[in-house]
């Protein structure tokens, strides 16, 4: 009797091991990482080489955190928003009346982090040549002059934390900037914003956001969203019989993207002198198959 059991568990055993030989594209995923790069080539948004307003004076943040509210892969230039392969849709929520994002369930994520997977099998095969991802909210630090806490006559230099939130519409219960937290629990429309600073912290709303999209020609992208537009730079193909995972690097460019109307011309960011954000949209998207 001992000598069967003992036989049957071997058995079963091979045919686990045998059975997972067989489907070893069942594990196998697309996944996507976002990459900050201040050095990628800052555009408008139809996707042209942008430069600064007369006026106007930028720098290019430090990135903690970004996060996603949809992702698309589209075969062509030709294809309509929605009729591609739509991978992820972030979950929404009519808490704060009109349909928003809901912040509390979007996951923000770091310089080279995971932000989105899914087995391979599960995508339709095709080849596309361009990737949409609706950019939701982010978190960088930048550099500023305000005033002394100690004396008020004087300015001093420091690093502040600017949370951002990006989308269509965000309902936003509570968040944390870096080390101080704002309580909303209402819709806040693209633009609104938060910057931390000394241990203080205020708010603004309807910052402009600069949404790339250079085939807006042929596929626009609704006003008021912020689904960025980006090429591969090599087609994407995809089978459903991969064994290996692909990586998607999602390559966002922070060249000079946090702008401002001076008051002060100098190149430093001053609020207290009353100078105000003018756009604090990343400025291109180029995702690459590792």
């Amino acid at each position: 009797m001992k000598t069967t059991l003992l036989l049957f568990a071997c058995s079963a055993i091979f045919i686990s091991c045998s059975k997972s030989d067989e489907e070893p594209s069942s594990k196998a995923r697309l996944i996507f990482k976002f990459k900050f790069d201040p050095t990628q080539v800052r555009l408008n948004n139809i996707g042209q080489a942008s430069t600064i307003p007369a006026g106007n004076a930028a720098q290019s943040p430090t990135f903690n955190l970004m996060s996603s509210h949809y992702i698309e892969l589209a075969p062509n230039a030709l294809t309509q928003l929605g009729a591609g392969t739509v991978l992820f849709h972030a979950a929404e929520t009519t808490t704060g009346g009109a349909n928003a994002i809901d912040f509390s369930k979007n996951k923000a994520v770091g310089n080279g982090e995971e932000f989105f997977s899914m087995p391979l099998k599960d995508i339709k095969p095709g080849s596309y040549e361009w990737l949409r991802v609706s950019l939701a909210y982010q978190n960088y630090d930048i550099a500023i002059k305000a005033k002394n806490p100690l004396d008020q006559s004087t300015t001093i230099s420091a690093t502040g934390t600017l949370a951002s939130f990006i989308g269509f519409n965000t309902y936003i219960n509570s968040f944390t900037i870096k080390n101080t937290s704002m309580t909303v629990n209402a819709n806040k429309a693209q633009g609104f914003w938060a910057f931390e600073v000394l241990g203080k912290n205020f708010s603004g709303d309807a910052a402009k956001t600069t949404v790339v999209n250079p085939i807006s020609s042929t596929s626009p992208i609704p006003a008021g969203s912020c689904v960025v537009t980006g090429a591969f730079n090599n087609k994407l193909t995809i089978t459903g019989n991969e064994t290996k995972d692909i990586v998607i690097e999602v390559s966002l460019s922070t060249n000079n993207s946090f702008e401002w109307k001076e008051v002060i011309a100098d190149g430093s960011f001053q609020p207290d002198a009353g100078e105000t954000v003018q756009d604090m949209g990343v400025r291109g998207m180029i995702p690459t198959v590792k």
